[in-house]
């Protein structure tokens, strides 16, 4: 005879009983939906787990049947459907998915609820099998990202273990870097120009003395550039207009304004086709630049009618270049010179950089900070020019201020100064 309660039924058929209980809902024709789990050979304990699932229902932990049972492949689409990040962010959790996370667990034909510790364990054994420490620890954050959001309608709980620090502290090895002398950076820029001409020599003085990210670089256009800017501003954004016109009456090329370039997007790939999204971070910003720097970029400007500020050999977007590859590592690591009957393209050798020969090119962004900071600049200002948010009451209550900014024009052009006076020292005039 069946046990029945307000909304736990116990049936039996055979020799095993079957537990049904009311989900909270209602079919279209208005009667309960109800759920249910058969195999049990005890009347008392199938009754118990139906109580259960009623408690879990009423307590928001309850995973129905037909939402456990979801494929790991099916949730992984609603998941990057679902997502809401910065184009380049997104790209990378996207190639994490499809080329790690979906095709382990689509040959598995695993479900969501599947993947409990031991087959959380198992992929991320099979991972740092497969790729080196860095990519493996990018692919399981992924999938705690994926799994963590599972829950509690996929799954009750997530299998994801964190790591807790126990035992001996152990420092995380930090990156070596040197002190970025004038005098490097002016090499730099000398085998930027033997490299591709006037816009390689300007290139690293301006990441230099601006602290600009490399992409925003590739992607700087005229209207956005010295002497053209501010007054070329496309003013894209109705809600910017206070910002445009305290723009025109700080910055430009007339007399008594600062020489300033306008950091408003980058290039990145999307697909297979190079476009403008905005900065990291979103972090627009109006960068001021020494005297000499805005008499390069005018030069730079006047020779080439590309709308590109800095255009690659063949004239296009360096972001459509392997950059790191094909420019920054022979101007960096030096490259012996190219000459004779059979070379289309004849170059100078380029000597080494040696503090930046095998190092990033970010590092020269890094080596703009430090300069700011060793100038003593506040940090308000600093971290504003670098593109970064600043935390807690200084970052409501701070601004950039005009003296803030030509103090900082100021000790830049003094850099360059005393580069000059030491290079004629050298050369002996």
């Amino acid at each position: 005879m069946a046990r029945i309660d307000q909304h736990v039924h116990i049936e039996w058929r055979g020799g095993t009983c079957r537990v049904k209980w009311w989900s909270g809902e209602y079919l279209p024709n208005g009667r309960k939906r109800y759920e249910s789990k058969g195999g049990f050979t005890d009347e008392e304990e199938a009754f118990r787990h139906g109580q259960d699932k009623l408690y879990e229902i009423r307590h928001g932990t309850h995973v129905k049947n037909r939402d456990g049972a979801t494929l790991m492949t099916d949730w992984l689409d609603d998941w990057l459907a679902a997502m809401d990040h910065a184009h380049l962010t997104e790209r990378q959790y996207r190639s994490v998915i499809e080329n790690h996370i979906r095709p382990y667990f689509k040959k598995q034909n695993a479900s969501v609820a599947d993947i409990d510790v031991l087959a959380y364990r198992a992929f991320k054994k099979h991972v740092h099998k497969t790729l080196k420490e860095g990519s493996a620890r990018n692919v399981m954050m992924v999938l705690g990202m994926v799994l963590d959001d599972a829950v509690p309608r996929l799954i009750k709980t997530s299998p994801v273990e964190r790591t807790r620090r126990r035992g001996k502290f152990k420092k995380k090895p930090k990156e070596r870097k040197k002190d970025m002398a004038p005098e490097a950076v002016e090499q730099l820029a000398r085998n930027g120009r033997t490299y591709f001409g006037d816009a390689g020599y300007a290139f690293f003085w301006t990441m230099a003395m601006t602290g600009m990210r490399p992409s925003e670089l590739y992607g700087l256009t005229r209207e956005y550039c010295y002497p053209n800017w501010p007054a070329s501003d496309p003013r894209l954004d109705p809600d910017e207009e206070e910002r445009y016109e305290d723009d025109a009456a700080r910055y430009g090329a007339a007399d008594g304004l600062m020489p300033a370039i306008r950091v408003e997007r980058q290039v990145q790939y999307e697909g297979s086709e190079l476009g403008f999204f905005p900065p990291k971070y979103h972090s627009s910003r109006s960068l001021v630049i020494p005297p000499f720097l805005a008499s390069l970029l005018v030069d730079l400007l006047k020779s080439h009618d590309s709308k590109w500020v800095f255009p690659a050999i063949q004239g296009g977007c360096l972001g459509a270049v392997n950059f790191d590859y094909k420019y920054w590592r022979p101007i960096a690591d030096g490259a012996e010179e190219r000459s004779g009957p059979r070379v289309r393209k004849p170059r100078q050798a380029m000597p080494a950089v040696p503090t930046f020969k095998g190092k990033r090119l970010y590092l020269l962004r890094h080596g703009h900070k430090s300069w700011l900071d060793e100038d003593g600049h506040s940090k308000f200002a600093i971290e504003s020019r670098m593109g970064h948010e600043v935390p807690g009451v200084e970052g409501i209550y701070s601004s950039v201020t005009v003296p803030m900014e030509q103090a900082i024009m100021k000790k830049l052009q003094e850099r360059w100064e005393l580069l000059q006076e030491r290079l004629r020292e050298e050369s002996g005039s």
